[in-house]
């Protein structure tokens, strides 16, 4: 029951994560691609470089759903 409830929050922090993701490639292609490719500097990029209005509404729904959905998962794990 738990991992269906861990559905929203992982959608959520996909498409934050994709938002980000594509604020990379419009600053730099270079920093896109490697965005793409290695998730630390996507994470580096969102708290250091990502410039948005909603910037702390969007990196809260990136990190905050994708552990959150990860907590319900390692929690319907136990039951």
């Amino acid at each position: 029951m738990l991992v269906i409830l861990a559905i929203p929050f992982y959608l959520v922090s996909f498409v934050c994560g994709i938002i980000v993701l594509i604020e990379a490639f419009k600053d730099e292609i270079w920093k896109g691609i490697v965005s793409f490719l290695c998730g630390l500097y996507l994470l580096y990029y969102g708290l250091a470089e990502f410039d948005h209005e909603k910037k702390p509404l969007i990196l809260l729904g990136w990190l905050g759903g994708g552990v959150i959905g990860a907590l319900l998962v390692a929690m319907s794990g136990r039951s």
